[in-house]
């Protein structure tokens, strides 16, 4: 439940108060589509957090898809790194290495708290 209010606050934030900052992870790829971008994962964001709150029979596979989504925008942590581009307070390079190391526990958390992990092990025997 925790996760999914996360990422729905995180997910309002995409479309409201903090578009900007969002802005400067999208990877320079994706540069001019970058407030498209934004608001295209804030909407996900919000429909991974209210299912992961309304619908939590289904939580395995919210959960699969929450970190899914993790790995997926782990490209633009990666990004703001690598570009050194100040966003939420990580204005060193130390600061954004250390924002890296925390996606993989994002990952861990949704597969972990939903028990996708579990079916992702049970799968593989």
């Amino acid at each position: 439940m925790v996760l999914g209010f996360a990422l729905a606050y995180a997910g309002v934030g995409h479309l409201t108060t903090n578009r900007l900052e969002f802005q400067a992870q999208v990877p320079t790829l994706f540069k001019d589509y970058a407030d498209l971008v934004v608001l295209a994962s804030g909407v996900v964001e919000i429909l991974l957090g209210a299912g992961l709150v309304a619908l939590w029979k289904y939580r395995v596979q919210f959960g699969w898809l929450a970190g899914l989504f993790f790995l997926a925008v782990f490209w633009g942590n990666i990004s703001q790194y690598i570009n050194r581009i100040d966003a939420f307070g990580l204005n060193s390079d130390r600061a954004r290495f250390v924002r890296l190391l925390f996606q993989p526990l994002l990952v861990l958390w949704a597969m972990g708290t939903t028990g996708a992990w579990r079916t992702f092990r049970n799968f593989r025997h």
